[in-house]
């Protein structure tokens, strides 16, 4: 397993929204991701977990468009890819963060 972890910046997320929010279950065969709250208002945090070694720049390229696309500062997301394309990847950071969003 290979452990990526990046640090964008990125405006801060709407208020008053839900503390961590479970997006996809690794188990069948699709990626997962857990959004929740961090202290640091300008920036977000990503900590990924794969079973690809090599693919470090992708990655960061994948991260850094979502982060610049979203309000997601004070927010970390944790992934574990299960081998996942990073189109389906930058999909599923986009529904993870809807899914955060809509929770109260």
């Amino acid at each position: 397993m290979e452990n990526i972890q990046l640090t964008c910046s990125s405006q801060a997320h709407p208020p008053a929204l839900a503390e961590s929010v479970l997006c996809g279950v690794v188990s069948s065969g699709n990626l997962e991701i857990l959004v929740y709250c961090h202290e640091d208002q300008s920036a977000t945090h990503f900590n990924v977990h794969t079973a690809a070694h090599g693919f470090t720049d992708i990655w960061h390229a994948v991260l850094q468009d979502f982060a610049q696309r979203h309000r997601v500062g004070g927010l970390a997301f944790d992934v574990n890819d299960a081998g996942a394309t990073p189109a389906v990847v930058s999909l599923r950071l986009d529904q993870a963060f809807h899914n955060w969003c809509q929770s109260q």
